[in-house]
Order: C-alpha cells, then sequence, then structure tokens
C-alpha cells in the first residue's frame, strides 16, 4: 500500500526550502533550491512552475512511491490566508497575487496557503521548542523581519498585515526599507540590514554573522551596528510582549545562529523594558530553515484532516 504525504513549501526571499511529510508526520525528504527573480510575472505563473518542480524533485527521490493529497505553500509578506491571496510582498515583489490559484494549476491537489512565520511558529509549537508553551512571540531574523504570535495555544491571524513588525517604523529618515519608508524595524534589524549597515560604515564586504564575530571581538564599528540593531528590536517586541502576555520569545532565522551573542543582550535589553512584568524567556527556535516548509506541510495536513 504506497504512503499518504504532503507537500509544504517555504517560499523565501532567495531560497525556497520544500519538505515531503507523511500523514502521520514523518519527513520523507527535503530540498533547497534558489528562488527564482520576478514569481508573480504572468498572474504566478512562474510561481506555479516552482512548486511543481519542488513536487516533482521531492517524489523522484522517494525509493517507495508516494500518494501526494495536498500541498502547502507559504511566503512572506501581507496574506489573507483565507482567501489564498498574496496581498504584497516587498521581498518577492507581488501585489494582490492569487497564490492558491497559480499553485493549484500546477500541483492537481487541493493548495492552502499560509504566511510564512506563522506556519514556522505553528511547526515550533507541534515540533520544536515552543512545544511546552501557549503564549509565544516568534521572530525569524533573516532576509526580511516579521513576527508571529500564540496566545493561549492558538496562532493569531488578525488582518493580512498581523505580525508586520519589520515594518514598523524606528529610526525616522533612517535607512531605506523595501517598503519605500525610511528607518523600519527591518531596515535596521534584519540580518541582511545589518551586514549592509556595517559594510557601508566600513568600506568592509561581510554579513550579519561576520558582524556579530566583530561586535563580540570589540570592534567598534560593529559593536554599534549590533548594539543599535538589538536596541531597535527590543523596542518593537517589548509592547507586543506586555499586551499578549508572552512567555516566549522565540528568535529564528539564520541570525540566530550567532547564539548568545544575539540572545543574551536582547533578553537584557527586553528585562530593561518589560522585567517587571513577569519573567520572559528568550530562546533560539529549534527548527532552523525547516520552520516554514514543515509548518507549510502542517497547513496541506489540515486540508485533508491530518
Amino acid at each position: 500500500m504506497k504512503r499518504e504525504a504532503v507537500v509544504g513549501i517555504d517560499v523565501g526571499g532567495t531560497r525556497t526550502k520544500a519538505s515531503l511529510v507523511t500523514v502521520e508526520g514523518q519527513v520523507l525528504t527535503e530540498t533547497v533550491t534558489p528562488t527564482p527573480p520576478r514569481l508573480g510575472e504572468r498572474d504566478g505563473e512562474r510561481l506555479g512552475d516552482l512548486a511543481a518542480h519542488v513536487v516533482a524533485e521531492l517524489v523522484q527521490t522517494l525509493e517507495e512511491p508516494a500518494v501526494l493529497l495536498a500541498v502547502g505553500v507559504v511566503v512572506p509578506g501581507l496574506v489573507d490566508e483565507a482567501s489564498g491571496i498574496g496581498v504584497w510582498s516587498a521581498n518577492l515583489g507581488w501585489r494582490d497575487l492569487d497564490l492558491r490559484s497559480a499553485v493549484a494549476a500546477r500541483v492537481d491537489v487541493p493548495v492552502a496557503v499560509g504566511h510564512d512565520v506563522r506556519a514556522g511558529l505553528l511547526a515550533e509549537h507541534r515540533l520544536g521548542a515552543a512545544r511546552a508553551a501557549s503564549n509565544v512571540l516568534f521572530v525569524p531574523l533573516g532576509t526580511g523581519l516579521a513576527s508571529a504570535l500564540l496566545t493561549g495555544g492558538e496562532l493569531v491571524t488578525g488582518a493580512p498585515w498581523a505580525g508586520e513588525i519589520g515594518h514598523v517604523v524606528v529610526v525616522p529618515d533612517g535607512p531605506p526599507c523595501g517598503c519605500g519608508r525610511r528607518g523600519c524595524l527591518e531596515a535596521v534589524a534584519s540580518a541582511g540590514a545589518i551586514g549592509r549597515r556595517w559594510s557601508e560604515a566600513t568600506g568592509l564586504t561581510g554579513d550579519a554573522e561576520e558582524v556579530a564575530r566583530r561586535a563580540a571581538a570589540g570592534e567598534p564599528e560593529a559593536r554599534r551596528v549590533w548594539t543599535e540593531a538589538i536596541d531597535a528590536l527590543a523596542s518593537v517586541l517589548a509592547p507586543v510582549v506586555a499586551a499578549a502576555g508572552t512567555e516566549l520569545v522565540l528568535v529564528g532565522g539564520g541570525l540566530v545562529h550567532a547564539g548568545d551573542a544575539l540572545l543574551v543582550p536582547l533578553r537584557a535589553a527586553l528585562d530593561a523594558r518589560v522585567g517587571h512584568l513577569g519573567d520572559v524567556a528568550v530562546e533560539a527556535a529549534a527548527l532552523g530553515d525547516r520552520a516554514g516548509s514543515l509548518g507549510a506541510a502542517s497547513l496541506a495536513l489540515g486540508l485533508v484532516g491530518r
């Protein structure tokens, strides 16, 4: 008897991660591929092509065939999950794109559409570092910067812009942001912004992890950029933590590889702002780059009642 499975696809600004997962929750195989440019062109035809390619690649790696039941696709930006519409994405460059129809036209199974960060929190709550917590703020720090909130064990969805803390202005007239404004949190504290700001200040080439290493070694310019990023992040997270009664701030994305160089000062900066309200833990996410694709697979499993 063939195994039944779903595919979860996490479309990022630079890479697309995908997982093939059985209805029992076993991950059979995973893949990572570069995200092609201009995915929103021709009413999302390029996105549909990408999804079909990823699904075929995953299925072909199996030694034993599986029956594909559904596909979940998660993307950054503003997402209307109920209608399957990508309302807006600064990093992928689309507006009002019918994501569900674009993918369903090429994969011939039911398609679930979600927000990459909310899906990542869903995966962390079911499989990762948030299993024991009911009130969680999840903040992946990567190419972009957004958040997701779990309250009383339930994901907060709200309007399509729920969680878009990356476009809160923290430095008026600050660095330009992909959204068209200046001084957004994403332009100051995302992994991409940290590397870019340090390179602009020093004339050297390096990413956020390089900045973290140099800051830990005491380099003044690296310390300035690093400290400003953490302070800006804490200033935006603190009101959310206070309003939602958050018990765990879960940090993910590529920048979490900086480890204590990130988590310790962020914990201190948050404690300085909301410490009198309760003991808020700040921890690294457990699933890494897999959180989005595993969350997308969870959404697909929901379509088939699993």
